[in-house]
């Protein structure tokens, strides 16, 4: 007779349960599978127990599947499993699971996870942090919040130009598919201002996800952390990827460190809650999205920024993928409403092959301000003043219309505009520009030298003005 057949009896099952891997439950409560589609499976004898995002574990196909209470019905429950293609029949079991947490360690840094908090870059197992954190933290509440004051050099002269970001900021980049928009998001983050930097990649192709990890990840992985979806996977992976990686954000918050926290693309996580909505039964109301879309975008975008007086802060730059390249459709409306400032890629310009296609009229950061001085706050207001008139008058100089020294200000706008955008013209392998008014200053010093139209002109009299 063997050591576990002697004894008391519950001793024995004490000993049962202690030798299992991660432990078992005492009391397991479950149901089981009456209904499969391609979107949800419905669960009866659970439905008293839940609530909605409790989490639920089924098994089916040799395999345990995950998933998470979507809707609930008086007689069954609506469930959306994490698997994209799971192998469930009909009477498959189902036991409700602990809530999905995470427990963020520094650790970490260097390392390639999941929507679910798992390493997927065969460095080996995660050390777990000593607190657990909710995928679906509430924001801090805002009057607990510290002020944004400091300014961060990205080192991309057009955003440090005329939409500068301050730590703590939350900023969008705009853009329709293929201008740009993740060149940009690199380029952002190899800025030096932050001390980890976290990415979330969403619904991201899985070849654009392995060249961005080895072109932009690799060079800062020693302080970033990297969450990745990519779209073959399941609607509440995708979903849950920028709730992961903000989750992971707010932990080195906590620690007092300043985060640049990247979600490319915010659209995508849009798309993932529209497919769980729908598939709950939620009604569409714009464009195929339903209402809770709308409730879950703020809850997410609003947990990005600083954190409390004596933490560190979370600057969020959250790429938004234009449909149709509508910039008034309906997530990229609700989200500008939301942060704190926008960068609308222009594909006009970056058919001219100007990179970063940034849009200077368009494009603003709220928190300017706090970035600028009183002189470079009246040079940059200068600059777009001659940006506009110069692309207003792109027609009438294109057939020929213009005359030189009829409009003064005209032609301070055709000398001046061109030189700017070879000044803002700058691809992912150039430096970053450390000081973008001096740099500027020094473009226009040049002109000035050189003497062009042999007379003193708003070049030289903006390069006069601005600091050395």
């Amino acid at each position: 007779m063997t050591t576990d057949q002697t004894g008391d009896p519950l001793e024995r099952l004490a000993r049962l349960f202690a030798g299992h891997p991660g432990g078992l439950p005492l009391v397991r409560y479950g149901g089981r599978v009456t209904e499969v589609t391609p979107s949800h499976v419905l669960v009866r004898g659970i439905e008293r127990r839940v609530e909605l995002g409790t989490s639920v574990e089924v098994e089916g196909g040799g395999a345990r599947w995950l998933g998470e209470v979507i809707g609930i019905e008086p007689d069954c429950a609506n469930v959306k499993l994490f698997s994209s293609s799971p192998r469930l029949g009909l009477g498959a079991p189902v036991w409700i699971r602990d809530s999905l947490e995470i427990c963020p360690d520094v650790s970490w840094l260097g390392r390639v996870i999941n929507a679910l908090g798992q390493p997927i870059d065969d460095q080996g197992p995660l050390a777990a942090g000593s607190l657990p954190y909710s995928i679906d933290h509430e924001p801090i509440p805002p009057m607990a919040l510290d002020r944004v004051r400091r300014p961060i050099v990205t080192g991309v002269k057009a955003i440090d130009l005329f939409t500068p970001i301050c730590a703590g900021q939350r900023i969008g980049i705009f853009a329709g598919s293929g201008v740009g928009k993740s060149t940009l998001v690199s380029m952002l983050a190899r800025t030096n201002g932050f001390n980890t930097i976290v990415i979330a990649l969403v619904a991201e192709r899985g070849r654009e996800v392995r060249e961005f990890l080895d072109d932009v990840v690799k060079p800062h992985a020693p302080r970033a952390v990297t969450v990745v979806a990519s779209s073959s996977e399941g609607a509440m992976m995708r979903k849950n990827a920028a709730k992961t990686a903000m989750a992971v954000a707010e932990y080195f918050r906590d620690r007092g460190d300043n985060v640049l926290l990247v979600v490319d693309s915010i659209t995508r996580f849009a798309h993932a809650l529209r497919e769980v909505a729908l598939a709950a039964g939620e009604p569409p109301v714009a464009r195929g999205y339903a209402p809770s879309v709308f409730a879950e975008l703020p809850r997410l975008l609003e947990r990005a920024g600083p954190g409390k007086p004596g933490s560190g802060s979370i600057t969020g730059v959250f790429s938004v993928l234009l449909d149709g390249e509508d910039t008034n459709e309906p997530v990229a409306d609700t989200v500008r409403g939301i942060l704190d400032g926008h960068i609308v890629l222009d594909r006009t310009i970056a058919d001219q092959g100007r990179y970063p296609a940034i849009n200077p009229l368009t494009s603003i950061s709220r928190l300017a301000p706090l970035a600028w001085s009183k002189e470079e706050a009246e040079l940059v207001r200068r600059l777009r003043t001659i940006i506009a008139r110069y692309e207003e008058t792109r027609d009438l100089r294109a057939v020929g219309a213009y005359k030189a020294e009829a409009d003064f200000e005209l032609d301070q706008a055709v000398l001046l505009t061109p030189i700017l955008y070879r000044f803002l013209a700058q691809f992912p392998d150039d430096p970053p520009c450390p000081g973008v008014f001096s740099e500027l200053a020094a473009v226009l010093s040049e002109m000035r030298n050189g003497g062009r139209q042999g007379k003193e002109g708003e070049g030289t009299q903006i390069a006069a003005r601005l600091p050395a």
